[in-house]
């Protein structure tokens, strides 16, 4: 889960929303992958895809029996799809996703005993530390559009009293 966390880390770096997922095998680091769909211009650009995909190459197998992957927060429902068909054996993730997820939050891909692949899954694992990544980041963003709007807002008020030559509050008319 560190491993994943480092990548998480990437998205972050890039903009993106920190999530990060890493594919083992046995004790091989097979692949990972880390959000970017808006860099990408791409909605499957989760972590989870990027590392499916990267997996896949490296395997040369769409396929991934044997493997299992971490990531730091609960697979969205799409990512689920994905890791069923891969084959994943197991699924370790860190912060639960209570808007998204498809590991028991909102629904439960994996418990459908209709399906044919059925993926083990492990949820809470660096649950508080991958949970804050998430919160800073989301704070960091809420704070930086607060501060946008709050010198867009200035800006606008020192063109109008520039344009009017109106003295503002803490200037005197002269």
């Amino acid at each position: 889960m560190r491993l994943a966390q480092t990548a998480a880390g990437q998205a972050r770096a890039a903009g993106e929303v920190p999530v990060g997922a890493v594919l083992v095998r046995g004790n091989e680091v097979i692949a990972t992958g880390f959000n970017h769909p808006i860099g990408a211009h791409d909605p499957s650009a989760h972590a989870e895809m990027a590392a499916l995909r990267a997996g896949a190459q490296a395997l040369g197998n769409y396929r991934l029996p044997g493997c299992e992957l971490y990531v730091t927060l609960e697979p969205c429902l799409m990512c689920a799809g994905a890791i069923m068909h891969a084959r994943i054996a197991r699924v370790v993730f860190g912060a639960h996703d209570p808007k998204t997820g498809a590991c028991g939050s909102v629904v439960d891909a994996f418990a459908n005993e209709q399906l044919n692949h059925h993926t083990n899954v492990s949820g809470g694992v660096l649950a508080d530390e991958c949970g804050e990544a998430l919160r800073s980041f989301f704070a960091d963003r809420r704070r930086a559009s607060r501060e946008a709007r709050r010198a867009a807002r200035a800006q606008t008020g020192d063109e109008a009293h520039t344009q009017t030559g109106a003295a503002g509050p803490d200037e005197t008319a002269g």
